[in-house]
């Protein structure tokens, strides 16, 4: 096989959770113009149905199905839409997460309830996602790719939780792959800073001055901030038969940091 023919995904089924803007909507653009047809999750209908007809577009297939991520009845529902709808289910990309309600939090000042709707939405979610995946990819094998983050290494002042849940997908990822192998591969995508519109709202960034105020304090080894085209561009190299033998993984792109 050439060895652009294997970044090929011609043929197959991908699931995208938070695929109705920033980083999830271009993972799946990205999906589909490698070839796959596309199930699209999140909770807004309305941002899924304008990703779908982008991707109908690109002339693949694509449905969209509003989804909460921190319920196991709608991730089932969600995987079985995909074998139903589009034939198969190949691809699943638990993208979905963030910050519960936009607020980045030190440890020591976070309530129960906070710390629990951060592990439901950047853990558990991912937990339930692969299984619902792999019970419909054991006999034909798949891939599954989490989205980690920078703030998975090391200490995270004043975002601890946030952190401390990406950690630990991570360590989901590691063990997965165990348990998963060798029909079903999974590995990690580790986005650093990306000024997407939840990323904004975190940082408190209002103008294009506060954003380079920020990029001057972060220091970026690569000099900017990252793009969602840049790890839209490695979760479709994770997915495809070029990483056939890529397995428990965690890709950071993050610009050196």
């Amino acid at each position: 096989m050439a060895i652009l023919d294997r970044f090929k995904l011609d043929g197959d089924v991908a699931v995208v959770t938070g695929a109705g803007k920033g980083i999830g909507r271009a993972i799946a653009l990205a999906l589909a113009e490698a070839g796959a047809d596309v199930v699209l999750a999140a909770r807004t209908a309305r941002n899924l149905d304008n990703v779908a007809e982008e991707i109908r577009a690109l002339g693949r297939r694509a449905i969209a199905v509003p989804t909460d991520v921190t319920d196991m009845a709608a991730l089932e529902h969600l995987a079985d839409r995909a074998v139903k709808d589009l034939g198969s289910l190949n691809i699943w990309v638990n993208n979905a997460g963030g910050l519960p309600d936009g607020t980045p939090r030190y440890l020591t000042r976070t309530s129960e309830d906070e710390w629990d709707a951060q592990i439901d939405l950047n853990l558990k979610s991912v937990w339930m996602g692969a299984v619902a995946a792999a019970k419909r990819m054991k006999d034909d094998g798949g891939v599954i790719i989490n989205t980690s983050s920078r703030a998975s290494f090391g200490g995270q002042l004043k975002n601890g939780p946030y952190g401390a849940s990406k950690a630990a997908v991570n360590s989901l990822t590691s063990t997965l792959s165990l348990e998963l192998a060798p029909k079903i591969r999974v590995n990690a995508v580790a986005p650093g800073p990306i000024p997407t519109e939840n990323f904004d709202e975190s940082m408190g960034i209002e103008s294009d001055e506060d954003r380079k105020k920020l990029l001057n304090n972060i220091g970026i080894p690569l000099g900017r901030f990252g793009q969602e085209e840049d790890i839209a561009a490695a979760v479709v190299y994770m997915a495809s038969p070029a990483a056939s033998w890529v397995t428990g993984q965690c890709l950071f792109v993050t610009g050196g940091l």
